[in-house]
C-alpha cells in the first residue's frame, strides 16, 4: 500500500478504514470488531476514530478489534472542541488511551475548532508529544485562513495533517486549501469519500463501475487515491464493503475515465467556504 512519510519520519498508509457510527450500539459490537479485524486481515493498517464517535464507544470497538496487534496499527483519534483547552485536551487525551488500552496514538487530531484559543491547543498537543502519548498531532475542518492562523502559534509548524470533507460532490478545497497543504508536503485527509452514500446512484459513477466491473464506491475511492498527498478512511462495518475499499487502490483510472468524472462532478469555478459533514 502507499504511503505518504509525515515530518516526524512516521508512514501514514494512504488508504484507511474509519469508524464513524461504530459503538453506537451494543448489538452491533461484536461484527463492527470483525469488519475491522477481517480489514486489518486484508493489509489496512491504519483506523481512524474519535471520542466524538459513539461517545467513546468507537474507540473500544477499536480496541478490541486491534487486541494483540497494536505496534502493526496506525491509530488516529481526535478530541472535542470543547475538550481542546490546554489540561482539558490533556485529560481527553488520557481518556482515549485508556479506552483504547494503548500508550500512544500515532495521531491526534483537534476535531474542528471551537471556543479554546489554538495556543492552549497545540500546547497541550507538544506536551503529549513530549510525554509520548502521542507520535504526531494535527487538525480536522481547518480552512486556508484557520491553517495560515495555525501556522503563527507555538508548535504550529508541526502539525502534521489536516482531515477535511472531500470526494468526488465536495471540491471546493481543490481552490485554495488543498494546493496550501501541498505546498507545504502536508498530506490531506479526506473523510466521507462517497459523502455518505450519497453520490453513490450517480449515472456516471454506476457506468463506469459496470465498465471496470467494480463498485461505484470503489470508483469515487480510486479517484481520491490517484491524487497524491491525500489519504482517505472510507467507514464501513460489513465485510464486502472493506473488501471492496482495500481493492479501491489497485484500481488505476484512465486519464478518459478521469475526464468522464470531471465533467460529471465539475470543480467549483470560485472559491467556497470549507464544508463540513
Amino acid at each position: 500500500m502507499r504511503t505518504i512519510r509525515l515530518k516526524s519520519g512516521q508512514s501514514l498508509p494512504s488508504l484507511g478504514m474509519g469508524t464513524w457510527r461504530m459503538g453506537e450500539n451494543s448489538k452491533d459490537f461484536d461484527d463492527e470488531v470483525l469488519a475491522l479485524r477481517h480489514g486489518l486481515g486484508l493489509g489496512f493498517s491504519l483506523i481512524d476514530t474519535a471520542e466524538m464517535y459513539g461517545e467513546g464507544g468507537a474507540e473500544e470497538v477499536v480496541s478490541e478489534a486491534i487486541k494483540g496487534r497494536r505496534q502493526s496499527v496506525f491509530l488516529v483519534s481526535k478530541v472535542y472542541p470543547h475538550n481542546a483547552s490546554r489540561d482539558g485536551a490533556i485529560a481527553a487525551c488520557n481518556r482515549t488511551l485508556k479506552r483504547l488500552n494503548t500508550d500512544y496514538l500515532n495521531l491526534y487530531l483537534l476535531h474542528w475548532r471551537g471556543s479554546y484559543p489554538l495556543s492552549e491547543t497545540l500546547e497541550a498537543f507538544q506536551q503529549l508529544k513530549q510525554a509520548g502519548k502521542i507520535r504526531d498531532y494535527g487538525v480536522s475542518n481547518f480552512d486556508t485562513d484557520d491553517m495560515e492562523e495555525a501556522m503563527q502559534v507555538p508548535g504550529g509548524d508541526a502539525i502534521a495533517t489536516n482531515q477535511v470533507l472531500y470526494n468526488l460532490s465536495r471540491r471546493g478545497i481543490e481552490r485554495n486549501l488543498l494546493p496550501w497543504c501541498t505546498q507545504r508536503q502536508m498530506p490531506v485527509m479526506a473523510y466521507s469519500p462517497v459523502e455518505q452514500g450519497r453520490i453513490l446512484n450517480n449515472a456516471t459513477l454506476k457506468q463506469l463501475a459496470k465498465e471496470r466491473d467494480a463498485s461505484a464506491a470503489q470508483i469515487a475511492n480510486a479517484w481520491l487515491l490517484h491524487q497524491p498527498n491525500l489519504v482517505i478512511n472510507p467507514k464501513s462495518s460489513r465485510i464486502d464493503h472493506i473488501e471492496q475499499n482495500y481493492a479501491a487502490q489497485h484500481l488505476a483510472l484512465s486519464p478518459q475515465e478521469l475526464e468522464t468524472l470531471e465533467v460529471a462532478f465539475p470543480a467549483p469555478k470560485k472559491s467556497i467556504p470549507l464544508q463540513m459533514l
